[in-house]
C-alpha cells in the first residue's frame, strides 16, 4: 500500500472514530437529560416529595396516563394529577413516612431523535409495585413527559 493511501485512509478512520465519540457524547447528554426530567419531574415530583411545580416543569399539558378498561382507554389528564398531588401535600403528606417513598430503577432508555422511551420500575417499601413506560418528547423547551402507560403488580 502507498503511503498516500495509507495515510488517507487513517484520516478517514480517525474522522469515523472522532464522529463516533462526538455521536455518544451527544446522546449521554440526551439519555442525562431525559432521566432528569423523569426524576424531577415523575420520582420527585409525583411521588416521593409531592412537587406540583416540579411536575408542570417537566409533563407537557397535554400529558395523561392512559389505562384500559375493557376494550376502552380510560385517560387520567395531567391537570387532574396535579390537583391530586396538590391536595395529598396539604393534608399533612408526611415525606419521610416509609409508605411514601418510593425507590425506582431505570430499567430501559431509548432515545431517537427527539422521541424517547422511559422503563421505570417502582418500589415501596420493597416492594415492585409499578412498571411505568413514559414517552418523552423534546420540545424548544426541552424534553417532556408525555405519555404514561403501567403495569401496577400484584403482592
Amino acid at each position: 500500500m502507498k503511503s498516500t493511501t495509507r495515510i488517507t485512509l487513517m484520516v478517514v478512520i480517525a474522522a469515523i472514530v472522532s464522529f463516533s465519540f462526538i455521536k455518544s457524547e451527544e446522546h449521554i447528554a440526551e439519555m442525562e437529560a431525559v432521566k432528569k426530567v423523569v426524576y424531577d419531574s415523575y420520582i420527585n415530583g409525583a411521588f416521593n416529595e409531592l412537587n406540583a411545580e416540579a411536575m408542570e416543569k417537566g409533563f407537557h399539558k397535554d400529558f395523561s396516563i392512559f389505562t384500559p378498561k375493557g376494550e376502552e382507554i380510560s385517560k387520567y389528564p395531567i391537570a387532574d394529577w396535579i390537583a391530586g398531588v396538590k391536595k395529598k401535600k396539604a393534608n399533612g403528606y408526611d415525606q419521610n413516612d416509609k409508605k411514601n417513598i418510593w425507590d425506582h430503577n431505570f430499567a430501559n432508555i431509548d432515545i431517537t431523535g427527539k422521541a424517547a422511551q422511559v422503563k421505570v420500575e417502582l418500589k415501596n417499601q420493597g416492594n415492585h409495585v409499578y412498571t411505568d413506560y413514559l414517552s418523552l418528547l423534546k420540545f424548544d423547551s426541552g424534553w417532556k413527559i408525555v405519555a404514561k402507560v403501567y403495569h401496577k403488580h400484584e403482592k
